[in-house]
């Protein structure tokens, strides 16, 4: 199997992910696979894919852009950054993160780990809640 040419396949589905092309989860992942981000961890590509459409059904125009990727042996590294609109606004909001993807031997995602802060990224523009958390990580942090 060759990783890098699994995650550059991997990484273009990201790049152009609709609700109609999730049926390509079932041939980009194994049957007994694992997805796992802040809100979510599921196994099976049925699991799966209910987390993208629950995306496509809460959130406006969801778009993910890969900014980088690397691999090292089975496992692969995406860096990314998610934009979206919430219903009843007109901004859009941009996350980034990154991705560890491990594959099997025939280049299916075996487990997609998503790592990013969403009390810095999404909790803290909450009215009430960020400025708890502001506060928090205010008094966490090392004096400069």
């Amino acid at each position: 199997m060759n990783t890098d040419h699994a995650l550059a396949v991997y990484a273009d589905f990201f790049a152009q992910l609709t609700p109609q092309r999730l049926d390509d989860l079932d041939r980009l992942f194994s049957p007994d696979a694992r997805f796992k981000d802040p809100f979510n961890d599921v196994r099976g590509s049925a699991a799966i894919r209910r987390v993208f459409e629950h995306m496509y059904d809460t959130l406006d125009e969801p778009r993910f852009t890969v900014l980088d990727k690397s691999c090292n042996g089975c496992i692969g590294y995406l860096h990314w950054q998610f934009q979206f609109g919430t219903s009843g606004t007109h901004s859009r909001r941009n996350i980034t993160g990154m991705s560890r993807v491990v594959f099997d031997s025939h280049g299916r995602v075996l487990e997609h780990v998503d790592y990013w802060d969403p009390a810095g990224q999404l909790y803290e523009s909450l009215p009430v809640l960020g400025t708890v958390l502001r506060w928090t990580r205010r008094r966490l942090s090392a004096r400069r």
